[in-house]
């Protein structure tokens, strides 16, 4: 069985910046873990599997390591996919139905890909002894929201110089986050630790962004935004938080296209 494979940088609009995707079109479903087998082949943080359906397509995300429930980068890069390679008008919304994560949409905005998205709430929480060993007394907030810690260190410059301790972070999903600077165009910044899932970081994650934007509306007082994931690769993102819905907006490129070929009972 051929199945056509796109990499794809997503939240940018340049190669070899942004966070890479897997994007697989299927034209059968594949057992769970022949698709698992793929992300890891990949080795990329997700690998998004597409299957059509009679209302958009199914959707799901593998890391190298497990299936996730929600994935920013990886579904805007299958929407470009459908629309660069003219699978899809992109003067249409798309449909991806997804099992963990309901239903998600995407549209085309000039030359951005708009995500409709859940929005996640937090709590204020004590951080596990692992977390407060690393980060010391260099954190001024700490919070849970949905499936990760956000912690919030004093500057963009503390968040973009951090030096993650892995062995720390190994049961932990963490968010590090700031404002941001004075003189910068971003209202924050963010970078994102996911050791638990197989990813020690994730260059740009649209999911910790459905958890930051409602924790920087009750901080700043608004609810649109310019963000920045300070990774090595970096990537922009525009955040709106509508009600108990976020809208990411980014662009995408394409990097490699192929086919997997996969024999499986």
């Amino acid at each position: 069985m051929n199945i056509r494979f796109f990499q794809v940088d997503a939240f940018t609009d340049k190669p070899f910046t942004g966070n890479p995707a897997g994007v697989c079109l299927l034209e059968t479903p594949l057992p769970d873990e022949t698709m698992l087998s793929i992300a890891a082949e990949n080795n990329l943080s997700e690998t998004a599997f597409l299957l059509k359906q009679a209302d958009g397509y199914s959707l799901r995300w593998f890391t190298p390591r497990v299936e996730i429930a929600l994935c920013g980068h990886a579904t805007l890069a299958s929407a470009h996919v459908l629309w660069s390679n003219g699978l899809e008008p992109r003067d249409i919304p798309l449909r991806f139905h997804t099992v963990r994560s309901g239903l998600l949409t995407a549209a085309g905005r000039e030359q951005r890909i708009e995500l409709d998205f859940p929005a996640r709430t937090y709590e204020q929480v004590v951080l596990p002894t692992a977390l407060r060993q690393l980060f010391q007394d260099n954190y001024s907030n700490a919070v849970y929201s949905h499936d990760r810690y956000i912690v919030e260190l004093p500057s963009a410059g503390a968040v973009a110089a951090f030096e993650p301790d892995f062995q720390l972070l190994a049961s932990y999903p963490v968010v590090i986050t700031a404002p941001g600077d004075s003189d910068s165009p971003y209202d924050f910044v963010s970078r994102y630790f996911a050791a638990p899932l197989g990813v020690n970081e994730d260059p740009v994650t649209g999911s910790a962004h459905c958890c930051l934007a409602r924790y920087w509306a009750d901080k700043l007082g608004k609810t649109t935004f310019k963000a920045y994931q300070a990774s090595a690769r970096g990537g922009e993102l525009e955040v709106e938080l509508r009600g108990d819905r976020v809208l990411l907006r980014g662009e995408a490129v394409t990097v490699i296209s192929g086919t997997f070929n996969v024999n499986h009972q």
